[in-house]
């Protein structure tokens, strides 16, 4: 990449942090530009799951007072996310460049559609059983073990996958859903980094180049991210995944 491309990365994985922060969507903004940049779509893929994975540990750390009553649920989340990702990251593996190619606006649609209708999807569940959620029944387990062979394989939604299968549990504080999700997500996106990494298809020099944008981006983003508002944030977002979606559908089946 040039130096311009590189400034374009570490802008996009800065605004992906305060994104994050606000309304989620940031691998949405960061993949596309890894796209341009020249990468193939699988390094991209990977690269951007690794660039991002090292947030989580500082959401987890800011989630701890939340996680102290639920620690009996984060070992069977982080042992789903360990063998999702696993799995997906050697499906990613195993896929052809060319057929990824042409996955992808698809997958962009599908990340964007979730991310559309997120609100919906948390409602989803059954009467408030917080304070006897002892365990994940073994359907919410079976869905759990699916998004994260989906995250390993692309990543982009998985948050929100995540915090509507917290609702079909009974939770209800957003505070504890989100610190459970940091666990998931940033579990398998970890498992599936390491994955990638060792088979070569990561680019260390722009993950590391985003890891330091995305969190920058998380701590100093999040003033401008709110004052445009999480509604007006969560739009743009859906605009460009549209956007991208109709634009590498031309790129990959059509052009």
């Amino acid at each position: 990449m040039t130096s311009l491309q590189l400034g374009l990365v570490f802008v996009a994985s800065f605004v992906a942090g305060g994104v994050n922060s606000v309304a989620g969507g940031g691998t949405l903004l960061t993949f596309p530009v890894l796209l341009s940049g020249g990468l193939d779509s699988i390094a991209a893929n990977a690269t951007n799951s690794a660039g991002l994975a090292p947030g989580a540990l500082t959401s987890f750390l800011g989630y701890r007072k939340e996680l102290a009553n639920l620690r009996h649920l984060m070992l069977p989340l982080a042992l789903l996310a360990l063998v999702g990702a696993t799995v997906g990251a050697f499906l990613l593996l195993a896929t052809p460049t060319r057929l990824f190619d042409r996955l992808i606006p698809f997958l962009i649609l599908a990340a964007t559609l979730l991310f559309a209708f997120q609100d919906k999807l948390k409602k989803l569940g059954k009467a408030p059983t917080e304070g006897a959620l002892e365990h994940i029944t073994p359907g919410i387990a079976a869905y759990l073990l699916c998004v994260a062979v989906y995250g390993g394989y692309f990543g982009a939604g998985i948050g929100i996958l995540t915090l509507a299968a917290l609702g079909m549990l009974g939770m209800t504080d957003i505070h504890k859903m989100n610190g459970l999700k940091t666990v998931f997500t940033g579990g398998l996106n970890v498992v599936a980094s390491v994955v990638l990494l060792l088979n070569g298809k990561v680019d260390l020099k722009i993950a590391a180049l985003m890891t330091v944008g995305a969190m920058l981006g998380g701590w100093l983003g999040v003033g401008g991210a709110r004052r445009l508002g999480a509604s007006n944030v969560r739009k743009l977002v859906i605009l460009i995944g549209i956007v991208l979606s109709v634009q590498t559908l031309l790129r990959y089946w059509v052009l």
